[in-house]
């Protein structure tokens, strides 16, 4: 894929980004800072590295590998879009059924083998450790709601 089609692509992820950033419902109660502050700063952040980059693609900047002599692409490369798809193929599913935590771990474990991490007790420990962290500062710390962290444990949904 050529870097203007990427650009290309980026820019129509930035536009469905922005038209979910402005369709987030303003709060009942009137606050200085509504809920949809940092998913439009995060996406106008986003848009604007999107912009600098279709920049650089248009004056040839951006290289496109695919061109070059001898590239081959990494082996694999089904094997790790299955273990992307199906971390969040797991997540999605799981989190009603478990709680937060187990399934948001093992949506780490399938991302982190994509990435060529090894599957096994040192990836599991440290997928949930970041799983809890993300639950407890979400629920515990802010108030917002992701539901119990283990099915019958924690804020309810």
């Amino acid at each position: 894929m050529t870097p203007l089609r990427v650009a290309l692509l980026l820019a129509l992820l930035c536009g469905v980004a922005i038209w979910q950033a402005f369709v987030i419902p303003e709060s009942a109660i009137q606050m200085a800072v509504g809920p949809s502050l940092v998913p439009a700063a995060i996406v106008g952040m986003l848009s604007l590295t999107c912009a600098l980059y279709a920049i650089s693609a248009w004056r040839g900047r951006q290289v496109d590998e695919s061109l070059a002599e001898g590239a081959q692409p990494l082996p694999g490369g089904l094997a790790r879009l299955a273990f992307l798809v199906a971390g969040g193929l797991v997540f999605m599913a799981g989190v009603s059924l478990a709680g937060f935590v187990v399934p948001a771990a093992l949506c780490g474990m399938c991302i982190a083998r994509a990435f060529d991490a090894p599957l096994g007790w040192k990836s599991a420990m440290i997928c949930s450790a970041i799983a809890l962290v993300f639950w407890s500062l979400f629920s515990l710390v802010l108030g917002v709601s992701l539901g119990p962290a283990l099915r019958g444990l924690g804020p309810a949904a």
